[in-house]
């Protein structure tokens, strides 16, 4: 969808045509829910988020001011919604200690990765983003799976631009030191 078909319909919706909200919905479901299911670790969760964002936003359609396109307007509620939601139940981050594989060790990894079945390292990775602190999964998870720009990330989280890259910097080298691991582990040799 492109940012006039996204303002189209808001207009529209702002015009008194509620349903054309619906169009909004359809199109960016996916995306909301999916947000909201790497923060929330749980479906049910997840869905309700994701209704709930879409009802707040549809409340604050006046309030959106087309500085940034409808999509990260949208994150944003949504990723407020879920950071609220994790506050409230006092979740622990889970903390992981810096990890220290060199470049070298990197560089071999990802040459024995491109060697694997796609399947099985697709698997492998999501593994290992898992294991990751929250903010992490959601900053690996905006900018690789879901094609945001760091400033679209620095826009919906509220971190500065450059907090953003190093955040995912150090969320690479963690996923490559889990994968390592694991390649030590002897688990990729059972492929």
């Amino acid at each position: 969808m492109s940012k006039m078909d996204d303002h189209y319909y808001i207009a529209k919706v702002l015009e008194g045509d509620t349903a054309s909200f619906s169009y909004l919905v359809e199109h960016y479901q996916d995306m909301v829910y999916g947000l909201a299911l790497k923060m929330l670790r749980n479906e049910e969760d997840a869905e309700e988020m994701a209704q709930d964002s879409f009802v707040k936003a549809y409340r604050s359609l006046n309030s959106y001011k087309k500085k940034a396109k409808f999509s990260t307007w949208l994150y944003s509620i949504t990723y407020n919604g879920c950071i609220s939601l994790l506050r409230r139940r006092k979740l622990e981050v889970r903390s992981m200690d810096e990890q220290q594989l060199s470049d070298r060790d990197e560089i071999w990894l990802n040459n024995q990765l491109a060697e694997m079945d796609k399947v099985f390292v697709e698997k492998k990775l999501n593994e290992a983003i898992a294991k990751l602190p929250e903010l992490e999964q959601i900053l690996i998870t905006l900018y690789y799976y879901e094609d945001q720009k760091v400033e679209e990330i620095s826009q919906i989280t509220g971190l500065s631009e450059s907090n953003v890259k190093v955040k995912i910097h150090r969320a690479r080298k963690k996923m490559y030191e889990l994968l390592y691991q694991t390649w030590q582990e002897g688990i990729f040799s059972t492929v």
